[in-house]
């Protein structure tokens, strides 16, 4: 039986919506110069209203001198000229809204470009007014970058040093000082003010620094310190961030997301309680995390779906009723799905739409990345030369170049985890260039567009295309889906991922397996084969029994009892 949602005008809008994620360079590219642009994207809005989204997250799309894709930012009132203009940007809004679908922009203002007028100033002389909105030192301390290397880097104009938690080529703006928030609140107000629906922030729990930037501790066999503990939810961030809800955010009615790394659901709950008036949600990163050993993202290791469920678990329980939790489980700086947590080879289609169920079914708001609803997988491109992302080149600078370390080794790990697995070019079908470019796209194409495509998807019923259309459906019907609190099942199965989520009228009952081995499970307490009904499953048949039924391989199903049926 279908529960219509009765409360819907009462709850937040994102608290329903489901996001996809673009990332404008490698989405489509309408005039032939090899970059995905906004007129790319305004031609496929009717293929994502067809899949049901309610908001689109766009990557940057500003002024930038790409160092890192868009995140190095040179004028915040600018388009970038590779993706368009304001009139094409301005014409975006416009026909996605007249879709039903709104817009979220990234907000990047933990750093600037160095091309940034506000640097250029900076860094002319030690008594330039801009000089504050950036950190300068006589000497570097001893934190590293997180894309490698050390954070500092001398200018030789008046040989100081400058922050960059990541590249060099993004100076870290100084929140101490009051200009810089209220040049931030200007930039936001500017384009809110047009018509957007929101701000995911970038590494917006680092804007805060410990005061005199002290030394970190430097593990052994490191050169630098993390530094981390001194800049990750700092002692500042939520005053200012209270002071942003206060001067902009309540002004409007829009949905924020704050990318959080090294955040637990303690810390979240003040990032997202609402009486706290910050943000709607964080993205945290904790189950990111899971398949990397001591020595950091790339030192991978087997992920255990013990691990990964105690995760999960542990933030649908403890921000229930409290804060929001944001759903994904990949994006544009980590790998693909079904090639991480599922198995891109024999069983792609079936693990993708598995991964898909235990993620939609949670409480939160989904983010689909793009080419996730149609099974895209990592790419494992044969040279170093194929790849763009500045912090792979980085980290070949560092340990091949430098370190003397086995080519092939360190490829094979950028191959698993390098973030351009999620940057190739969208897959639209098997003519040239996968249909995303008539010209030399900025990036290779994953050589398997031939077979996995959005022509190819549309055209078959049981893709995961359609599957993921009848998920967000689903959420769309059920209250259970977004009210219902979570209880885990089997925590140590190491094959069985089984979950309920229940209101005071409605259980729901999912349960995927992880593996290439039939796994069988019982019914929990309480429900009857006669009496459930299966919302979705990733099998065409779904046989049951009175003592419960078989999961086949990466098989998903979903049962909803109605309480007092």
């Amino acid at each position: 039986m279908t529960t219509v949602k009765s409360m819907m005008n009462l709850r937040p809008w994102w608290k329903t919506a489901v996001v996809y994620q673009v990332y404008p360079r490698s989405f489509m590219d309408a005039n032939g110069d090899g970059i995905g642009d906004l007129q790319g994207i305004i031609l496929k809005l009717d293929y994502l209203k067809q899949l049901g989204i309610d908001v689109i997250w766009l990557n940057p799309i500003y002024d930038s001198p790409n160092d890192d894709n868009g995140y190095d930012i040179r004028n915040y009132y600018q388009i970038m000229n590779e993706f368009g203009t304001m009139e094409e940007f301005e014409r975006l809004l416009l026909e996605a809204h007249q879709r039903g679908i709104r817009i979220v922009m990234d907000l990047v203002v933990n750093h600037t470009s160095d091309e940034h007028p506000w640097f250029l100033d900076s860094k002319t002389s030690k008594e330039n007014p801009y000089r504050h909105f950036y950190f300068w030192q006589d000497q570097p301390n001893n934190w590293g970058s997180i894309f490698g290397g050390s954070a500092w880097e001398q200018d030789p104009t008046t040989k100081e040093y400058y922050l960059h938690l990541f590249s060099r080529k993004q100076p870290d703006l100084n929140w101490e000082t009051s200009e810089v928030r209220e040049e931030v609140y200007r930039l936001m107000k500017f384009w809110l003010d047009k018509g957007i629906d929101g701000f995911r922030m970038d590494v917006i729990n680092a804007i805060s620094k410990v005061p005199g930037l002290p030394d970190g501790e430097v593990k052994p066999g490191d050169r630098y310190a993390s530094g981390g503990e001194f800049y990750m939810n700092g002692p500042r961030v939520h005053e200012f961030l209270q002071e942003m809800y206060e001067k902009v955010l309540s002004h409007y009615d829009i949905m924020t997301v704050g990318e959080a790394a090294g955040t637990t659901p303690e810390q979240a709950l003040l990032y997202t309680a609402p009486e706290r008036h910050e943000l709607n949600m964080i993205f945290q990163f904790e189950h990111m995390d899971i398949d990397a050993g001591s020595g950091g993202k790339w030192d991978i290791r087997p992920l255990r779906l013990t691990e990964l469920k105690a995760v999960l678990s542990k933030w649908q329980e403890k921000l229930h009723n409290r804060g929001w939790n944001s759903l994904y489980l990949n994006n544009h700086d980590q790998p693909r799905m079904v090639s991480r947590f599922g198995n891109d080879k024999e069983y792609r289609v079936e693990s993708a739409k598995m991964l898909a169920t235990i993620l939609h079914f949670l409480q939160g708001t989904p983010y689909i990345y793009q080419g996730e609803e149609i099974g895209m997988t990592n790419v494992a491109f044969p040279s170093i030369d194929d790849y763009q992302d500045v912090e792979i080149k980085n980290m070949w600078q560092e340990r091949v170049i430098e370190g003397k370390e086995d080519p092939e080794a360190v490829l094979s790990q950028i191959h698993v985890k390098g973030r351009d697995n999620a940057r190739t070019p969208m897959q639209w079908s098997d003519s040239l260039n996968a249909g995303f470019s008539t010209g030399d796209p900025w990036m290779k194409v994953n050589p398997n567009y031939v077979d996995i495509n959005v022509e190819q998807a549309l055209n078959d019923r049981h893709s995961i295309f359609y599957y993921y259309q009848a998920l967000i459906r689903l959420r769309k019907a059920y209250d259970v889906i977004t009210d219902g609190k979570y209880h885990l099942l089997l925590p140590d199965h190491e094959a069985i991922y089984a979950y309920l989520r229940e209101t005071v009228d409605e259980v729901v009952f999912v349960a995927a397996n992880f593996s290439v081995e039939n796994q069988a499970i019982e019914w929990p307490e309480g429900f009857d084969d006669k009496y459930a009904a299966c919302l979705i499953a990733n099998y065409e048949d779904a046989p049951v029994s009175e003592e419960g039924f078989t999961l086949r391989p990466y098989e998903a199903r979903v049962y909803h009892l109605r309480i007092g049926a």
